[in-house]
């Protein structure tokens, strides 16, 4: 069992930066593939990005791709997202989800991940 804590949410102007985090307890966070995912309001849960248990595989939503790094730290059982270049439609409450899973490609899908954070929200103000 993981339990999964986002932090590093907030209010910040359009074209500044956040970088949230996703703390684990539990479990063998290295074995774990991490993703990130938000929700807007009125909208369904999309997916953000993901990296693979070594962190040398990531994988993005088109949205965010070459402004959104996904990283982890599995020493500090530890994943991040740095946000750049933040836009209005960037606010949502973002989720890191886990989930361990064999193979090499991305996993993209909600439904595919197990563990799931409370949520951070990151608002933009234009």
């Amino acid at each position: 069992q993981v339990q999964l804590v986002e932090s590093g949410g907030g209010l910040v102007q359009a074209g500044g930066s956040l970088r949230l985090s996703c703390e684990a307890s539990g479990g063998t966070f290295s074995g774990y593939v991490m993703g990130w995912f938000r929700q807007a309001p009125g909208k369904e849960r999309e997916f953000v990005a993901t990296i693979r248990e070594s962190g040398i595989s990531t994988y993005y939503a088109d949205s965010t791709k070459g402004r959104f790094t996904i990283s982890r730290d599995n020493a500090k059982k530890t994943t991040y997202l740095q946000m750049n270049s933040l836009k209005p439609e960037d606010t949502a409450v973002y989720y890191c989800a886990a989930v361990v899973r064999a193979g090499l490609g991305p996993v993209v899908r909600e439904r595919d991940y197990e563990y799931w954070g409370q949520g951070t929200q990151v608002t933009v103000s234009s």
